[in-house]
């Protein structure tokens, strides 16, 4: 359950203008742009501040609560990225590996060059996937929703665009991909893609195990997190669990059922629902560097900091050395590093932050970034997808930041 631990004065914040917060996000939800939302504000490890306001189910009238399930997609990612990195700390690989040594389906990658997705003219990749270009985004994977590739629709004619052929698991749908032509060569530029749901595979690979069991052994379990999974639980109320819109709150009902119940695939990409106090674990693991609540660790801190510094070649931010496609945060003065995009310069950013913020989100609107410097979090959960129907992300920043005294 989420409970206000520190007043907010306590941990320098002024209450009468973290008001300013709610009120913003409550306005989108009176308009009827955003069914409902739930925020989380903690410094120091405190928590400060819960918001919340409409609905999870508008048709059924059903409010957000502290025990609402929501569908988190690329929030995923980071958690994946962790649990990679846990076994990276126990000597399992090394960042340079190329991801063919456990994934044989990616020993020869092709690269497109020219042609329509049917046909592609391609050429040999100059050098293999490795593990830090999966974690990077640098891999030359894409996404089928892109919508601006031909190989974009090449992955939307195999059955990849919001989701997978039914009934295929990891090991099928990572050959799937393998058979797909890279977007670029590896490493040249950075591309937001499936490239997170390969290492989700890599990781069941290199575990022998599947990735569920990963997350419980090494993230979830530790950090206490006992209502995040892949899709909902035999033992979860369906009605917690928060209805997905689009712009105009139009019902998602093609969604529904992914997230009913577990599904063939575990995404790493985007498979997770969870609750707001449950990630708000994950999240001050990452600020207190690795360390759980109990005393534990879910990774060192040096591994923690270096997976949030830039990792963009020559560091460079992604409007620079990326492609202009959607993404789940701005390219303009943000960097990437092991899983987690970072800001570089706040003014090029165009929004109060500090340098080396860093975050993630999620398809559906979901959020949350650290800010080291201030020693504070942020968490923010909706379901709207998708993410860049509303400017939620840089109003959390600022309105966050104009309060902290």
């Amino acid at each position: 359950m989420l409970t206000v631990e520190t007043d907010p004065a306590a941990a320098g914040l002024d209450a009468t203008r973290l008001a300013r917060l709610d009120a913003r996000l409550a306005r989108w939800v009176d308009e009827g742009q955003l069914p409902g939302f739930l925020v989380t504000v903690a410094r120091h490890g405190d928590l400060v501040h819960v918001g919340s306001h409409g609905y999870r189910d508008v048709e059924a009238g059903l409010p957000v609560t502290p025990d609402t399930i929501w569908r988190i997609f690329s929030m995923t990612k980071p958690v994946t990225s962790v649990a990679a990195m846990s076994l990276y700390e126990e000597g399992a690989f090394e960042l340079t590996d190329p991801i063919s040594r456990w994934l044989p389906e990616f020993a020869e990658p092709r690269v497109y060059v020219a042609g329509p997705a049917a046909k592609p003219v391609t050429v040999p990749a100059t050098e293999p996937i490795r593990i830090w270009h999966l974690l990077t985004h640098t891999s030359g994977l894409t996404y089928g929703f892109h919508h601006v590739h031909p190989v974009d629709a090449a992955y939307r004619a195999a059955g990849h665009e919001w989701g997978t052929p039914p009934g295929a698991d990891s090991a099928a749908v990572s050959r799937q991909w393998a058979a797909l032509p890279l977007v670029f060569q590896p490493g040249s530029e950075w591309n937001y893609g499936v490239s997170t749901d390969v290492l989700g595979r890599l990781v069941e690979v290199v575990a022998g195990k599947p990735l569920d069991e990963v997350f419980a052994e090494r993230v979830l379990g530790p950090l206490g997190m006992t209502e995040t999974s892949f899709g909902l639980r035999p033992d979860d109320d369906p009605a917690l669990l928060a209805r997905l819109y689009g712009p105009g709150l139009t019902p998602l009902a093609a969604f529904e059922k992914a997230a009913q119940q577990k599904p063939a695939f575990l995404s790493g990409g985007g498979g997770l629902v969870s609750t707001a106090g449950d990630y708000l674990r994950f999240v001050e693991m990452l600020r207190a560097g690795g360390a759980t609540p109990d005393g534990g660790r879910v990774l060192g801190p040096r591994t923690v900091a270096h997976m949030v510094r830039n990792h963009i070649p020559g560091g460079a931010d992604l409007e620079t050395y990326g492609r202009p496609l959607f993404a789940e945060t701005p390219l303009r003065g943000v960097g990437f590093g092991l899983g987690f995009s970072m800001v570089l310069d706040p003014a090029r950013y165009g929004t109060v932050a500090s340098v080396g913020d860093y975050s993630w989100g999620g398809a559906a609107s979901t959020a949350f970034y650290v800010d080291p410097v201030e020693d504070l979090t942020v968490t923010f959960y909706t379901q709207l997808l998708p993410s860049s129907t509303l400017p939620i992300r840089g109003y959390l920043r600022s309105l966050v930041h104009q309060a902290l005294l």
